[in-house]
């Protein structure tokens, strides 16, 4: 088990990096683009939302939770299986004993009803949330963010055509037999299919932890030490065919003596170097880069661990 005793404090701050990659896989599909792996438009650099990254977290949470029994305050809010957020919103309003009436609710009200929000809900202790709609929960800025994750190269997406023996519609499955004949004749064996991917991409994500906010949504070292077992597990939790082969290949944790830090996120991530090699023209494993963490000389006050890496 990775040692979380620096990395697990909530009464510190963290920046991280996260670095993970994708064989023959979409990582993180656009539905503005036929669901084709997002891209920067003007590198081909490809994206993956802090979206995509938060809802792995949050699975890998359910079902630990699941598989351990019902553990307070390890509820997910924002929930892929069609569950109203006012239902949500309600439930915190009965569990107080407030009324939720009305075309507006008391300011107190909504203050109990947030705090008990994030009492019971971890995506909402760690990451907030909006609960303005309906029922008013209030709002809740999390301790943990995330940016979006870029390939380090540009990647090519790659759009395959695949056929199935799924046919759709009924009057296309059809089989008409006449007498004499073995086979059927009028129907379709297969239809045409598509899967889009990339055939390699070595991605990188920043995260940032703050302390003054873990504080006011109640983050114990328990939620911290969870959430850093979710990066380092979520991914095997998480397969699917179009995914393709996705792996976590690094995890920095910068940790600050401070609370309000002790130097700049942005020059701790520098000390991260990830080269292709020379000798490579087209990337298609952690092996065709150079990895390398410069972690001589660090601020005074900041701490480095190596979660994974």
């Amino acid at each position: 088990m990775a040692d979380y005793t620096i990395c697990g404090d909530p009464a510190r701050r963290h920046d991280f990096l996260l670095l993970f990659d994708v064989t023959d896989g979409n990582p993180n599909g656009d539905p503005d683009a036929g669901n084709m792996p997002r891209v920067d438009p003007e590198t081909m650099q490809g994206l993956v939302t802090d979206v995509c990254l938060k809802r792995k977290v949050r699975n890998y949470v359910e079902l630990l939770r699941q598989i351990n029994g019902e553990v307070q305050g390890r509820d997910i809010y924002v929930q892929d299986r069609g569950v109203a957020l006012n239902t949500l919103h309600q439930g915190a309003y009965d569990a107080e004993g407030l009324k939720s009436t009305g075309t507006k609710q008391k300011r107190e009200d909504v203050d109990k009803a947030r705090a008990r929000m994030c009492r019971d809900y971890y995506d909402v202790r760690m990451f907030g949330a909006v609960m303005t709609t309906g029922v008013n929960c209030g709002q809740v800025r999390g301790p943990m963010q995330l940016t979006f994750s870029r390939s380090i190269d540009p990647v090519a997406p790659t759009d395959v055509t695949i056929t199935r023996v799924a046919i759709t519609k009924p009057e296309d499955a059809e089989v008409q037999v006449t007498e004499g004949e073995e086979e059927g004749r009028g129907g379709k064996r297969t239809e045409m299919g598509r899967k889009a991917l990339i055939p390699y991409g070595l991605y990188l994500g920043r995260g940032f932890f703050s302390p003054a906010f873990a504080q006011q949504t109640g983050v114990s070292r328990e939620d911290l030490e969870l959430f850093w077992e979710a990066l380092e597990n979520m991914w095997d939790l998480d397969r699917s065919a179009s995914r393709g082969m996705m792996a976590l290949r690094g995890l920095y944790v910068f940790s600050h003596d401070k609370p309000l830090g002790n130097g700049h996120a942005h020059e701790l991530f520098d000390r991260l170097q990830v080269q292709r090699k020379e000798e490579v023209v087209a990337p298609r494993s952690l092996q065709d880069y150079e990895v390398s963490l410069n972690e001589d000389d660090l601020p005074e006050g900041i701490t480095v661990t190596r979660l994974v890496g």
